[in-house]
């Protein structure tokens, strides 16, 4: 029980990072426009570095959860901040809801619990020379395309590239999960997860200077929500309540579309230059 509650911590710490950093950047934007100028006001502003910080402990958190628990559903959970940002924004900001983010927010709710009910508790299995070799490869792909792909005008590959990478990032640190943290810095499989990170946070940089942020992080974070699924099932002995395999696989379908239909409603992004992070 104490993995499913540290689980759901990060998702309310990324839901308070979204929405934080989303009105800093609002509020911001209108007087110091984009680029450098609106970066440098940021960094000054308490409630931007507030949003920081809820996206780093999220991270943190999220990441001591991976130690136990799936990955199908701990990267459900992270994604579906986006969620829970805009019921903080209905209770807290006064915002609007929407009946299609209504609807969104039910069909997100019954994804999670039917994730929630047919994961079982596991430690992951350690990689083997191949998938470290396959993953290796995965990354060295990724920094190609991203060459090609930094050239085009639309947000779409450089976003799912993002996700790629950041998938790459939950596998490696489901494995890294359950190891003595002071052992981390002398594992190559630490560096291998800090080399996806920054790939897939410079993936998103690209794509967040072609579309909202909340476009781009949705489609982000569906990408990583699938990949890292299948790869936990597969590869890391992900596990499964005993013929719970159908609602699984609803409760991912029902996650993804929640995202991706949320991220497509714009709400505090919409008129400034956006500013966000995938949910790994």
């Amino acid at each position: 029980m104490v993995a499913y509650g540290t689980l759901a911590c990060s998702a309310v710490l990324y839901a308070m990072g979204i929405v934080a950093q989303s009105v800093a950047a609002q509020r911001a934007g209108r007087r110091h426009g984009a680029g450098l100028g609106l970066l440098a006001r940021l960094v000054t502003d308490w409630l931007f570095l507030l949003g920081f910080a809820g996206q780093a402990g999220g991270f943190a958190l999220a990441f001591f959860a991976r130690e136990s628990l799936p990955l199908y559903l701990v990267q459900a959970a992270s994604s579906s901040a986006i969620g829970l940002a805009t019921v903080f924004g209905v209770l807290v900001l006064r915002w609007r809801i929407r009946v299609v983010e209504g609807w969104m927010l039910a069909l997100m709710a019954s994804g999670l619990i039917a994730l929630a009910g047919s994961s079982a508790v596991s430690v992951s299995t350690d990689l083997s020379p191949a998938t470290l070799v396959s993953l290796t490869g995965v990354l060295l792909i990724v920094a190609v395309a991203m060459i090609r792909v930094g050239r085009t005008e639309t947000f779409f590959l450089p976003a799912i590239l993002s996700g790629v990478a950041f998938a790459v990032v939950a596998i490696t640190s489901r494995v890294l999960a359950h190891l003595n943290l002071a052992s981390l810095p002398g594992n190559p499989l630490t560096w291998l997860m800090v080399i996806a990170a920054v790939l897939g946070q410079a993936c998103m940089a690209v794509a967040l200077q072609r579309g909202l942020a909340t476009a781009v992080v949705a489609t982000a974070d569906a990408t990583t929500i699938v990949l890292a699924s299948v790869a936990g099932l597969t590869v890391l002995d992900d596990r499964v309540a005993g013929g719970s395999g159908p609602w699984v696989a609803f409760g991912l379908t029902a996650v993804v579309i929640g995202v991706l239909v949320l991220g497509a409603q714009a709400r505090a992004t919409s008129t400034t230059p956006p500013v966000a992070e995938a949910a790994v």
